[in-house]
């Protein structure tokens, strides 16, 4: 799992799983353009605005908000993953623990720099070392939200609105 192609084929041989690259022709915001979101909707008819990816693919810094991870780097890319709370706290403990932690270092799973309070995890350009680790907490996460999106559409307020 060493480029945006391979984790995007990974995760979108899930089942259900929709990939959205942003662009213009998203009609995403300029800033996110180039950047990957999953999402599961297995109809693919999800509202745009109903829609929670539980990973993304980053692609650049976000100037003011998201520049902890140096992602202006050639080359350089962040792979996002909610895996929630408890494995979140098994892996680093809770979340608002201060974690010392090199946001830069590639090949290296750690908290995610502006969402870790929300159970998010972060690698840059996953390679050899979390490769492995990546798609298993990508197959978690991918339970995690078929798993929201059944408690969503049996309460009857899933995809068809």
């Amino acid at each position: 799992m060493e480029s945006q192609q391979e984790i995007i084929a990974f995760v979108t041989a899930l089942p259900g799983v929709v990939a959205e690259t942003a662009g213009e022709e998203t009609g995403a915001p300029e800033i996110a353009w180039g950047d990957t979101f999953f999402f599961h909707d297995p109809d693919g008819d999800t509202p745009p605005d109903r829609r929670m990816p539980f990973a993304t693919i980053v692609t650049k810094d976000y100037d003011g908000f998201d520049t902890a991870s140096d992602l202006n780097r050639p080359g350089v890319f962040r792979l996002n993953i909610a895996v929630g709370r408890t494995a979140f706290e098994e892996l680093f403990g809770h979340p608002a623990r201060s974690v010392d932690v090199d946001h830069t270092a590639v090949d290296t799973l750690m908290p995610h720099p502006v969402y870790a309070a929300q159970s998010w995890v972060a690698i840059l350009n996953p390679g050899e070392r979390t490769a492995e680790q990546a798609r298993k907490l990508l197959t978690g996460a991918h339970a995690r939200a078929v798993r929201a999106y059944q408690r969503r559409t049996a309460r009857g307020t899933g995809s068809q609105r």
